[in-house]
């Protein structure tokens, strides 16, 4: 079993009579990416915020790495990196002299390091340019870069994609899901951009006014047993007529011309076959999955994420 990088246990903030965030617990574990999901208000940038120490929880207890973070702060916060929004660093140095300037904080960080974390986010070509002549993109592999270089088991990205382009948003999920795998990071993404969490994410958690709402698996949303077909033929009502007969129990119904089926996947291969020895011509066979959003929607009631 994977031990766990990151473990909340109840954890709670209160202002007042005010709960924002009320009595979360999730792991997250080596080697994956998790998205953190919620409406506007919904407590996310105030978990992150006491993950990585900058307030203080009510109650719980929060761990990296199995290090209390209560009990042992310093130690816990060695096991971290993080950028919170658009990174900072000296606009008038070099990428390179940002990343050496940035090692001194830390101990054992090598030159052999710097140079690894450099060819790891693809920088090397530009690294001994000024930072004010990077674009947004290249300034947020930098800040990455700035955030794995003293080996963090943790990495924390609130809100990393804002500003940047579809190229840069792209470039930047590629280099993450990198990083989890080559590096074996568990990686936090807050994000409002709900396709890329899909593309990006191994697994979400979804808040709402402070409480978990689900945590689940992108991987088993899209091989889910139970899916939507649209089938492309012909004659849409003599089909639904035929198939109605073989499967009783099967929802059917007509839409825009196609065939719209909840079948499990398993049952597929049989239905196309039924329909072939039929006589009938299939134009098209097309799985329809829940969206992250829709599933996100769901889950929330309609809330809007921002």
């Amino acid at each position: 079993m994977t031990k766990s990088v990151l473990e909340l246990r109840d954890v709670t903030k209160s202002i007042g009579s005010r709960k924002l965030v009320d009595q979360l617990s999730f792991e997250v574990q080596a080697g994956e990416v998790f998205g953190f999901l919620g409406p506007n208000g919904a407590g996310k940038t105030t978990t992150i915020r006491m993950i990585v120490g900058l307030i203080a929880m009510s109650k719980g207890e929060i761990s990296i790495k199995g290090v209390s973070l209560r009990k042992q702060f310093e130690l816990a916060m060695t096991h971290v990196g993080a950028i919170v929004e658009n990174p900072e660093m000296y606009k008038f140095m070099s990428g390179y002299d940002n990343l050496v300037h940035f090692a001194r904080r830390h101990n054992g960080v090598t030159k052999q390091r710097i140079d690894e974390v450099v060819q790891l986010l693809g920088l090397q070509n530009r690294i001994h340019e000024k930072v004010k002549r990077y674009s947004l993109g290249m300034r947020q592999r930098l800040g990455v870069a700035q955030a794995i270089l003293h080996r963090p088991s943790l990495l924390i990205l609130d809100e990393p994609t804002n500003g940047l382009d579809p190229a840069g948003i792209r470039e930047l999920r590629d280099y993450l899901r990198m990083l989890a795998k080559e590096e074996g990071l568990a990686v936090i993404v807050s994000s409002h951009l709900l396709s890329e969490m899909e593309l990006m994410c191994d697994r979400i958690a979804i808040i709402q006014s402070g409480k978990l709402m689900d945590v689940r698996s992108l991987h088993e949303a899209r091989g889910q047993a139970q899916s939507k077909i649209l089938l492309e033929v012909k004659d849409a009502s003599a089909v639904q007529l035929l198939l109605t007969q073989t499967y009783e129990k099967m929802p059917i119904a007509i839409h825009g011309g196609q065939l719209e089926l909840a079948a499990e996947a398993a049952r597929i291969p049989d239905i196309v076959k039924l329909l072939v020895q039929s006589g009938v011509d299939v134009m098209g066979i097309h799985a329809v999955r829940q969206t992250l959003e829709e599933q996100f929607l769901e889950v929330t009631g309609g809330e809007m994420i921002v």
